[in-house]
């Protein structure tokens, strides 16, 4: 038996980190897309890991409770990494809230009751989350504390009041990130932690993506001035 890691979202970033923390445990990748996660598996067994690829929908809790007992086959789960979601320029304003909001609600509460005493997770939120403008604290506390299966029943996530599919990717992200604040007092309970990153732009298909989708030009420009600023 080993020390499991819980991955969803069989991307690079992901990737990046799994190879940082993966060595020595059992990962678990899941996927929507089985190919997907079944080619990043083999990039990493080459690569001397222990990789077992899954399909998995982050949008169904039933989903990722199948992907989690599966990975309490080999092992306690000592880590979540996930990096799993959709952009702006990839799905509709209803799969955005679906997948990136809701579905990162449920997997940080369903790996919360069962991570290790010492156990870690991260979450891949967005800097997009910060560029919004600030909300009420309020609905800030909405977002944070609202029982998972009612979150997208709040006004604020009405499709009347969500502009357009990069408003809606923001406030998923805005939600991650005041999710894994109320989940890390039910994680400490247990001894573990969990945080949320919020990257900049990092040149990945799903980057990609937002590069040939309709706010193309934005996203080139806001990471040339980036990049200038690095030298």
């Amino acid at each position: 038996m080993k020390e499991v890691i819980i991955w969803t979202g069989a991307g690079q970033i992901g990737m990046a980190i799994a190879r940082r923390m993966g060595f020595g445990k059992k990962l678990v990748v899941g996927d929507k897309k089985l190919e997907n996660a079944q080619t990043i598996a083999k990039i990493m067994t080459d690569a001397g890991f222990d990789v077992v690829p899954m399909e998995m929908d982050l949008s169904s809790r039933d989903s990722i409770r199948s992907l989690i007992a599966e990975a309490q086959k080999y092992g306690e789960i000592s880590m979540l990494v996930n990096s799993a979601g959709v952009s702006p320029s990839q799905a509709p304003i209803e799969a955005i809230l679906k997948v990136d909001l809701y579905g990162t609600a449920v997997l940080l509460e369903e790996v919360g009751r069962v991570i290790k005493d010492g156990g870690t997770g991260v979450t891949i939120s967005s800097q997009s989350g910060h560029r919004m403008p600030a909300l009420s604290a309020e609905v800030d506390e909405q977002l944070a504390c609202t029982p998972t299966e009612d979150l997208l029943k709040l006004e604020v996530l009405q499709r009347s009041n969500i502009k357009d599919t990069l408003h809606a990717y923001q406030m998923a992200k805005r939600c991650n990130e005041k999710r894994v604040m109320a989940e890390s007092i039910k994680w400490g309970a247990r001894g573990a932690r969990i945080n949320s990153i919020s990257p900049g732009i990092i040149v990945t298909p799903l980057a990609i993506d937002e590069f040939n989708g309709p706010r193309g030009d934005f996203y080139k420009n806001m990471k040339d001035s980036h990049d200038k600023k690095r030298c």
